[in-house]
């Protein structure tokens, strides 16, 4: 019998699968990822290292739907940001339940931290202080992925149950604008940069 065409098992098809069990449960085990493959278990630590090894795999995958071009695009530092923002938010959206999984875990992944790098390299650029730069990235994160998750949630995150209980709530509700996360995202980048205007400023 001759040789497949292509191999059974691949880093790429042991990542897809493990993003499809990731994102209908939020986690995932490798003998999960190996039934899904058809295969056994012990097949699949010839092409990764273990959970570890697949979680950065997911990491890579997601991450590579980030359009990194703003932080090279010569671009003012805080429209560079604010556009690497924009696509990094939409790359995890789509895949929120990974967001728990991949922030339990350090970022190994070289293709993911060459994205820091350049954001590192932005920064630096603009003139912010050394100490300065991880607190704003951390910060961007936590911004970026708080609101993909919250793009995953119901459009009605607030349902007052009792009539008169909590009228001021009511009326906010109410007056609120359509695509509620895309406004509160906007707002917190907006916040986020005036304040990073600030720590370049001192």
């Amino acid at each position: 019998m001759g040789r497949p065409r292509k191999p059974l098992l691949d880093r790429e098809r042991i990542t897809t699968a493990a993003l499809a069990i990731v994102d209908e449960n939020g986690e995932f085990s490798v003998p999960q990822v190996a039934r899904r493959l058809g295969v056994q278990t012990g097949s699949l630590y010839h092409h990764v290292d273990g959970r570890d090894g697949i979680v950065e795999l997911l990491r890579e995958r997601i991450c590579s739907a980030i359009d990194e071009t703003p932080l090279t695009s010569g671009l003012p530092w805080d429209e560079a940001i604010a556009g690497w923002a924009r696509s990094y938010r939409a790359a995890f959206a789509a895949h929120p339940k990974a967001i728990p999984l991949l922030t339990t875990h350090p970022v190994r992944a070289p293709r993911v931290l060459a994205q820091y790098e350049l954001g590192v390299a932005l920064l630096l650029d603009a003139g912010f202080a050394l100490p300065d730069v991880m607190p704003v990235i951390i910060a961007l994160d936590n911004t970026v992925l708080g609101s993909a998750l919250d793009m995953a949630a119901p459009d009605a995150m607030w349902e007052p149950t009792e009539e008169g209980l909590t009228p001021l709530l009511e009326r906010a509700l109410g007056a609120g604008p359509e695509g509620r996360t895309d406004a509160a995202f906007e707002l917190a980048l907006t916040g986020f940069v005036a304040r990073c205007r600030v720590l370049l400023d001192a």
